[in-house]
């Protein structure tokens, strides 16, 4: 499974299972293994050090304490359909991975939108103001 360019995954590393889905949908639910378990061991894979790394600590619930992705697919009626779901759920994770955050560069208010939550305080002072008991 390709994940970036130079970066791949052999199917060896992925385990799937077909399991019964939950749910509606009938007789077929009850009989047909639709459903796909995905397995996905971080630490046992050939990713780089980096993708495990950052894998490792995303808050993820899907990660489990022993760093292995478990992915659940039953969107779908037909197994096939389900095992592609699967697959490129586990693209997207990985490759979420990999992307790095842009740094954010910090920024002032401007003179006219510190101007404007002044004078909104001022007319809320006024309004409270105005709730007081009235001088007959």
């Amino acid at each position: 499974m390709q994940i970036t360019a130079d970066i791949a995954i052999p199917d060896s590393e992925i385990e799937l299972h077909g399991i019964r889905a939950q749910g509606a949908g009938g007789q077929n639910v009850n009989k047909v293994s639709s459903a796909i378990h995905l397995r996905f061991d971080i630490n046992a894979s050939s990713l780089p050090e980096e993708y495990k790394e950052k894998l490792r600590h995303l808050a993820d619930r899907r990660i489990s304490n022993d760093d292995v992705i478990i992915l659940k697919a039953q969107r779908y009626r037909s197994q096939d359909k389900n095992r592609e779901d699967a697959l490129n759920r586990l693209q997207a994770l990985i490759a979420s991975a990999g992307l790095t955050a842009k740094k954010r560069t910090p920024t002032r208010p401007t003179r006219s939108s510190n101007k404007r939550r002044l004078e909104g305080k001022v007319k809320r002072g006024e309004l409270k103001s105005l709730r007081g008991r009235v001088a007959e």
